[in-house]
This record gives C-alpha cells, structure tokens and sequence, in this order.
C-alpha cells in the first residue's frame, strides 16, 4: 500500500485540491480498483454515535474549505490537512485494543467540518501511517539542524519560538485553550531541553576538545572539564 497515494493532490502547486482522491483511480497494493470512500449522502441514513455528535475539536473552523485548510498546513508544515485532521482523530478516539478506525472513517464529515467524503478503514490508516512518516522525517531533519553546529544559540532560540508558535496555533484550532502562564512555561521548557540537547551535541562533535563557544574544554556528557592544578614542584 502506498501511503502517499491518496494526498498526492495535495502536493501539487496549482492544480485545486479535492478532499481525497479516489483510490479506485489508481489501486490499493496492486489489486485493483478499491472503494476507499463513499459520499457522505451514501451513508446519511447512518446513526451518528453519540461520541462522534458531542465532538467539537475543530469548531473552531466550522465552514472552512478543505483546500484553504491544506494551504496553511503547506505553507508551515509537511502535512496535509487530511493528515491533520485523521491524526488527531486517531489520538482522540483510540482505545485500549487501537485506534477506532471504522469509527472515524465513517463519521469523518460529522467530525472535521472540512472533510466531506467517509473514509474506509485502510484509507484512515493509510493517512495515519503517512503522518507519521513525515514526522519521523521532519523530526530527524529539525534535530539535525539542532546537532549540527548550523544555527547560534540565539537562531535556535528564535526558531524554537516560531515552531512552537505553529504548533500552539493548531492545538488552538483544535479546540485546546492554553493560558498565557502555560504558555510561557510551555516555551521555557522547550528551550531549555534545546540548550541541553544543543550542549550535548557539541560534546558530541568535540570529544574532550575545547567548546566551540566559550573555549572550555568539553567532556563526552557536553560538560566543562576543570583542569586539575599542575602539582607544585620540589623547587617550590
């Protein structure tokens, strides 16, 4: 199964971007056409679960359009909004035994106010998959720029602050209410584990050589070595 398959619309520059593709346009593993979603007036005679009716994690953008959605997700991140939307289902509706797949597939136009088509089990899991692919990816790429010596201490700073301000906004679309003081120490914990991870990675680089920012000597764990004091002579 190819994870990309049903967003690849959702990468292209230019070209209007439907809620989903149909995978019965291009096939599931090699066998065929495969109906991966239905029209929501196909399954209107379906109960909705109570669950699913008391629901209002995207109220806040009631009557947004799926491509106005992607668009701000492409500009600031590597994910879609059908990604966007399914992960944060597949968080909400999990359970002991996993996540409730059919549930939300079923129920996704009653649950995101811009996804207008149901979704299959394998089409949810597909875009669950591929969310998290990417920010494995992403993931990698962000602490490599952290390890690497590109950025200052202060660039660090600065681009923790933009991330995390992204991040914040989409836990607010979602329906989070953060106050300011969970805010502030939101990003001081985030920027503190930064300066560790950013000391540690020098200490990486740097195996018991001098710091590349304040010229102490470094040991492995990214601490200060203090020199021991050179032994008095017998002349002394």
């Amino acid at each position: 199964m190819t994870e990309e398959s049903p967003g690849e619309a959702d990468r292209q520059d230019g070209d209007p971007t439907p809620a989903v593709t149909r995978v019965e346009d291009t096939g599931v593993d090699g066998d065929g056409p495969t109906q991966a979603v239905s029209r929501v007036e196909d399954a209107g005679d379906t109960e909705v679960p109570p669950d699913v009716r008391e629901y209002a994690r995207f109220s806040k953008i009631d009557g947004a359009t799926y491509d106005r959605a992607n668009e701000f997700l492409r500009d600031r991140t590597y994910i879609t909004a059908r990604e966007w939307a399914i992960a944060r289902l597949c968080a909400d509706f999990r359970t002991e035994t996993g996540v409730e797949m059919t549930k939300i597939g079923e129920n996704l136009p009653h649950l995101v106010p811009f996804m207008t088509d149901t979704y299959t089990p394998q089409a949810v899991n597909q875009a669950r998959s591929s969310f998290k692919a990417k920010v494995r990816k992403a993931g990698a790429t962000f602490l490599y720029g952290a390890m690497c010596d590109f950025f200052t201490a202060e660039e660090l700073d600065d681009l923790m602050y933009e991330v995390t301000e992204v991040a914040k906004f989409l836990l607010e679309v979602e329906g989070v209410e953060l106050t300011v003081d969970e805010e502030l120490e939101a990003e001081d914990r985030i920027s503190s584990v930064m300066r560790e991870v950013r000391k540690s990675s020098a200490a990486l680089r740097h195996d018991h050589v001098t710091c590349p920012e304040c010229g102490h000597e470094l040991s492995p764990d990214g601490e200060h070595v203090e020199n021991e004091p050179e032994p008095a002579s017998a002349d002394d």
